[in-house]
C-alpha cells in the first residue's frame, strides 16, 4: 500500500509540473521558399512557388511571384509561363534525355535567385494497373508496376480524384425571386455534381532490395464505405515519377517529418537536404527537390454497381424536408413568400389538389443545391 502511495505522488508531482511549450519558432518572422513541381520531359512541367507560413498565421497559403526558367547542360533556356497563384507552367515542351536540366528561379518579393543542382533524366516505366480490394473499412486503391530494364528501383506517386454526387433532396422548382415558384430549367438541375480533390499524403515505393524492379498491390489510398465519393461513380488518376536515390531519400525524410511524428515512438525530425539553392546565400533554406523525367499516369473508374450493396452513404449534413404553404392553413400567411422566394429555403415537390398547388416542401440549400460543394459541369474526361 505505501509503495503504491508513492507511485501516486509521484504521478500527481508530474501532470502538476506540466506547462505550455510554445516554441519561438511558432511566430518566427522567417519564412522559407517552397518548391514544388518536377521537370517534365515529354509534357507540360508544372512549378509552384511559396513561402511557409507561421502556425498561429491566419492564412495558408503564400504564393511567391517571379521569373521561372528550365536550364540545360547545353546552354538552352525555356521559360515557364506564370498562370497565377505562384504556379508556373512550361507546356507541352519535348526535352533531350541526353541532357541535364536544373530548374532557375528569380523570386519578385526579394530578388533573390535560386537554381536546383543538374539533375539527369529518369523516365518513369508505365503503370501496369490499378486496382482496388474490398476491406472492413471501405476500399483500398493499390497499383502495380515494373521495369523491365531494372532502370528505376525507386518510385513517388501523387494522384487527382473526381467523383460524381447528389444532394440529399432533388429540386424540381425554383423562385421566381419576387412572389412565386416557378419549374426549375433542365439547365439549372442542382441534384447532380462533379467534385475534385488532390493527394496530400507522400506516397512512395522502392524495389531496391527485390531481385526485380515490381511493385506489387502498392497501397495508394483508401476510401470509407459511407463516403459520397462511391455513392455514384468515383474516377481516380495516378502519376508516377522515377527518383534517383538521392530523390527518393528527400521524399522519404519529408514523410517522416510531416506524416511520422507525434508519438513517443516516432522518428525525431530530420533536416531536409534538397537540391534547390540561394545563388548567393547558401544559409537561406529552400524546401524542395527538382527531379527531371517523363511522368506516367493512368486513369480508372469505379462505378457504385461494382461495389457491396449494403454500402450507403452518409449525407454531411441534417436534412430534414419542411412544407410551406401559400396560405397556411393555422397562421393563413403565405409561407411561400416568406420562406421560398427569398431563398431561405429551396422547394423541392409541390403538393395539393387541382392545377394549382396549396404549396411545397422545402429543404435548406445544403439539402438540395449540390452546388454548395461541387459544379455541375461533366469533366471532360469523363464517361
Amino acid at each position: 500500500m505505501r509503495h503504491w502511495k508513492i507511485y501516486l505522488a509521484i504521478l500527481l508531482l508530474g501532470l502538476a509540473c506540466r506547462k505550455p511549450y510554445n516554441p519561438h519558432v511558432i511566430n518566427s518572422p522567417k519564412s522559407y521558399l517552397v518548391v514544388e513541381g518536377v521537370i517534365n520531359t515529354n509534357d507540360t512541367t508544372t512549378i509552384k512557388l511559396s513561402r511557409t507560413v507561421n502556425l498561429s498565421a491566419h492564412v495558408t497559403s503564400n504564393p511567391v511571384d517571379g521569373v521561372v526558367s528550365v536550364e540545360s547542360d547545353a546552354g538552352e533556356a525555356y521559360e515557364l509561363t506564370p498562370t497565377g497563384g505562384g504556379v508556373y507552367k512550361l507546356i507541352n515542351t519535348t526535352l533531350s534525355n541526353s541532357h541535364k536540366y536544373r530548374l532557375y528561379i528569380r523570386t519578385a518579393d526579394n530578388g533573390n535567385e535560386y537554381r536546383s543542382d543538374f539533375a539527369p533524366v529518369k523516365n518513369s516505366p508505365p503503370i501496369d494497373s490499378i486496382g482496388f480490394k474490398i476491406t472492413s473499412k471501405g476500399l483500398q486503391l493499390y497499383l502495380n508496376a515494373h521495369d523491365n530494364a531494372d532502370a528505376t528501383r525507386y518510385y513517388r506517386f501523387d494522384y487527382w480524384e473526381t467523383w460524381r454526387f447528389h444532394s440529399q433532396y432533388a429540386s424540381g422548382w425554383k423562385s421566381n425571386g419576387v412572389d412565386d415558384v416557378v419549374v426549375r430549367p433542365f439547365d439549372e438541375e442542382i441534384y447532380y455534381c462533379f467534385q475534385s480533390d488532390r493527394s496530400s499524403s507522400i506516397i512512395l515505393g522502392s524495389t531496391a532490395k527485390l531481385k526485380q524492379d515490381v511493385l506489387y498491390q502498392l497501397p495508394i489510398t483508401e476510401i470509407e464505405s459511407t463516403s459520397e465519393k462511391i455513392e455514384t461513380k468515383y474516377s481516380i488518376q495516378v502519376r508516377q515519377y522515377a527518383l534517383t536515390p538521392e530523390a527518393y531519400k528527400f521524399w522519404e525524410n519529408l514523410k517522416k517529418n510531416t506524416e511520422q511524428l507525434g508519438s513517443i515512438f516516432d522518428a525525431e525530425p530530420t533536416q531536409l537536404a534538397g537540391n534547390i539553392h540561394n545563388i548567393k546565400d547558401n544559409t537561406d533554406v529552400v524546401i524542395g527537390y527538382i527531379s527531371v523525367g517523363s511522368v506516367a499516369v493512368k486513369r480508372v473508374f469505379i462505378a457504385n454497381d461494382q461495389l457491396p450493396a449494403d454500402w450507403l452513404p452518409a449525407y454531411p449534413y441534417d436534412c430534414l424536408l419542411d412544407s410551406a404553404w401559400y396560405s397556411h392553413p393555422k397562421t393563413k400567411v403565405n409561407d411561400v413568400r416568406v420562406k421560398l422566394v427569398p431563398g431561405i429555403e429551396i422547394p423541392v415537390t409541390s403538393y395539393g389538389k387541382g392545377i394549382k398547388p396549396d404549396g411545397y416542401t422545402a429543404a435548406d440549400k445544403q439539402c438540395v443545391d449540390c452546388t454548395i460543394r461541387g459544379t455541375t459541369k461533366q469533366p471532360d474526361f469523363w464517361k
